[in-house]
């Protein structure tokens, strides 16, 4: 059984060693032709899924991986029943595709184009507006027509200072003509509702009035049959399994108002503290400290991320799809952490070496399962991360 505590000494080892003197360890051998095997992989629709193509395994091989990671089965349904959120970021192309693509796996898109400005008079504007395809949105709603795909993009309080908090907070009016500004806004647009961003910009500060916000909001957007998905951080800190900057009773008080909650429960790890991107028992922690009941669930969409981490000697960054392939295709072996139910590998690449973590299908599939067991959704960050061939197991 691998540790988290055994996981992490691992990378330091590798650390070490990388400053130190290079030695020859199983992951510095690399198949030969490594990048043009990931050239030659093959893509797009084909006629079996990833069960039916003994896939979704424990103990996948990095050949199977670029080889097979980008076809998907040309048969598009759901498989999970429960809410789906996908988000759809403009710095990377190929989420619109997916979102295009694989329309019926999902109940809601959120491109993340918008932001709300506070003006020094009071009032306040939506910018990002540029951004918004409208061909797109048409040919996403088109495709997913048998899921009835809702578009609810992202709204961030972005460069928001502590006066423009207090202002907000402090003010009888300017509380109402935010939620009026957002509404006009996902109206004029012809939006299916919004996913706010804000909870974890204050650090969990100015709840109560953050409360407040939430129900007139909620109560705007009912009025206005728009669907509403408040972004929360993760409820268990990581690492120190502390309260985090939310807690049960701010879900009691927003409950009635929000039609879903999207939890962050990923990036538990970081490069300061290397290590598995979202220990499945975490999620599990993280949910059942902001709901006792299953039947109540169904509003919590566990955040599953499409990506994984590098962790080199000089630190750590994300990693997605088109680089992963390249450094898996450079390994001997992929491990699997039994505590953290995530797959790991190290491998060396000009000289540096490396440790992934990355989704695979079978750590997905636990995710997933975990998800229908607990009686919630999934918020997926984000489309065009991971592999094509995850949405099979969607």
């Amino acid at each position: 059984m691998v540790t988290s505590r055994s996981l992490t000494l691992s990378i330091l080892v590798i650390i070490i060693l990388q400053l130190g003197t290079a030695t020859i360890s199983p992951s510095d051998k690399k198949p030969k032709d490594s990048k043009q095997a990931t050239a030659d992989a093959k893509k797009g629709p084909v006629p079996e899924s990833v069960f039916q193509r003994n896939l979704v395994t424990r103990s996948p091989s990095a050949s199977d991986i670029v080889a097979e990671s980008g076809m998907y089965c040309k048969k598009i349904e759901r498989n999970f029943t429960n809410a789906v959120l996908g988000y759809v970021t403009p710095w990377n192309n190929h989420g619109y595709d997916v979102a295009k693509t694989f329309g019926n796996k999902f109940t809601m898109i959120s491109p993340v184009w918008l932001q709300i400005k506070r003006k020094p008079t009071g009032t306040f504007h939506i910018t990002g507006t540029h951004d918004i395809d409208h061909e797109w949105i048409k040919d996403v709603r088109k495709r997913g027509k048998k899921s009835q795909v809702k578009i609810v993009p992202r709204v961030l309080f972005d460069g928001w200072s502590s006066d423009d908090f207090y202002a907000l907070f402090t003010t009888g009016t300017e509380p109402k003509e935010l939620t009026k500004t957002i509404v006009m806004s996902l109206k004029a647009y012809k939006f299916d509702g919004v996913v706010l961003e804000v909870w974890s910009q204050l650090g969990g500060q100015g709840r109560k009035a953050l409360q407040m916000l939430v129900k007139l909001l909620g109560e705007a957007l009912t009025k206005a049959d728009l669907k509403f998905i408040l972004v929360i951080p993760p409820p268990v800190s990581p690492h120190t399994g502390k309260v985090g900057n939310i807690e049960m009773d701010d879900i009691k008080q927003m409950y009635a108002y929000v039609d879903y909650f999207s939890v962050m429960t990923y990036d538990y790890s970081s490069p300061e503290r290397p290590g598995a991107n979202s220990p499945i028992k975490w999620v599990e922690k993280c949910i059942k400290a902001i709901s006792t009941k299953k039947n109540e669930r169904s509003k919590f969409l566990i955040g599953l991320n499409f990506y994984g981490y590098d962790y080199t000697s000089s630190g750590g960054h994300p990693i997605l799809g088109k680089d992963y392939l390249d450094l898996v295709s450079k390994t001997s072996a992929i491990q699997w952490g039994d505590d953290v139910e995530e797959h790991y590998f190290e491998a060396k690449d000009k000289g540096i070496k490396h440790t992934v973590f990355y989704p695979t299908l079978y750590s997905i599939r636990q995710r997933i399962k975990l998800a229908e067991e607990l009686g919630c959704g999934l918020a997926i960050w984000e489309l065009g991360q991971g592999l094509d061939y995850f949405y099979d197991l969607l």
